[in-house]
């Protein structure tokens, strides 16, 4: 659980504070929004089974969803719409959910970690970390949050469009979510560019 915190305590110990992970749900998908998370914890928390949101069943990820919530100095949560991820395009609007989830913290940080290999457009001073999700407490608690979120959403979303099966797949490409799309055709929030492909 420790080397969890091994790049974060380096940082800090380098005189940087407060750190935030940032990451994202749903960058993949053919529908539904993008959602962000940034979470600042305290220095050294340890939260039991925290790990990269994709590594963790859905009721694991619940539980430690309210857990993070609970004992982060401070997290925000934004999304960006299927509107903008088409106007845009995904990676734009990532990095648009992204600032948004920033915006949100109730204390400003000194450095924002980034799950992954790009940061540009970030608003605050970010720092990438590949695979960060697996070796950063804050961004594997980000990763988390944005994971939840983002299920929690389309899981309404499947209320009002329930013929695509949204409460099983979330918006990713499944062949089950294929064949809905052959049969019923796109709703309102699929992204249409990333329909293209389909023949």
């Amino acid at each position: 659980m420790t080397e969890l915190w091994s790049i974060e305590n380096e940082i800090y110990d380098s005189g940087l504070s407060p750190l935030c992970g940032v990451d994202e749900a749903g960058r993949g998908p053919l529908a539904g929004p993008v959602c962000a998370a940034a979470v600042i914890l305290p220095r050294g928390l340890v939260i039991e089974g925290l790990n990269d949101s994709k590594k963790l069943s859905g009721k694991k990820r619940e539980s430690l969803y309210d857990e993070i919530v609970e004992k982060a100095v401070a997290y925000g949560i934004a999304f960006a719409s299927v509107e903008e991820i088409e106007e845009k395009n995904i990676l734009e609007a990532t990095f648009l959910a992204m600032n948004r989830a920033i915006e949100k913290l109730a204390v400003r940080p000194a450095l924002a970690l980034i799950d992954g290999n790009r940061d540009k457009g970030i608003t605050v001073p970010a720092r990438c970390v590949i695979g960060g999700d697996g070796k950063c407490a804050d961004i594997a608690a980000a990763s988390i949050l944005a994971k939840v979120t983002r299920d929690r959403y389309m899981l309404q979303l499947a209320g009002q469009y329930p013929q695509y099966g949204f409460d099983k797949h979330k918006g990713y490409g499944t062949a089950a979510h294929y064949a809905a799309i052959r049969a019923y055709g796109p709703s309102p929030i699929h992204r249409m560019s990333f329909l293209r492909k389909m023949h």
